[in-house]
């Protein structure tokens, strides 16, 4: 794992509020404890966004999702203050940005990602999925950008 990682999971669980309350009432040994287990937490987390195939950051208005299967991890902040999300995207997890979509009613009308890669043989009615690059493809249409594309390149 790169240290610059470890360096801004370790700054991130550090600066957690009940973290620095812990520190700051002399409790250091419970707050290192948790700042660990924080840290290897949101290490598995990066491990679960390189391996699995629909893993995904989405970030819209509402907040910062990382979607890893059964697992989403989210925030209320945009993905500049969210470290886990925005390692993730550094790290090639493919990100898809909803700001720009205007549509909402669109949007919210899509169908989930499949959350294990399969997809459903009839991706219709309530609970439909699909795999991550027709998602893709649907709200690419709406307005969205993407960044880290799984999808194949096209050769023109």
């Amino acid at each position: 794992m790169q240290t610059g990682v470890l360096r801004v999971l370790r700054a991130t669980a550090a600066s957690w509020w009940r973290h620095r309350e812990l520190r700051r009432t002399g409790q250091l040994k419970m707050a290192r404890q948790l700042e660990r287990e924080t840290v290897l937490r949101d290490l598995g987390y990066l491990k679960q966004a390189a391996l699995l195939p629909n893993a995904h950051v989405i970030c819209g208005e509402g907040g910062t999702f990382l979607h890893l299967g059964w697992t989403t991890v989210s925030t209320l902040a945009p993905i500049e203050r969210f470290p886990l999300a925005a390692l993730a995207v550094a790290r090639g997890t493919p990100f898809i940005d909803i700001r720009p979509v205007t549509d909402v009613i669109a949007f919210a009308n899509l169908p989930r990602v499949a959350r294990d890669g399969s997809v459903d043989p009839e991706p219709w009615g309530p609970g439909r999925s699909v795999s991550l690059t027709d998602y893709i493809d649907m709200v690419e249409g709406l307005g969205a950008r993407i960044a880290n594309d799984p999808r194949p390149r096209q050769s023109v």
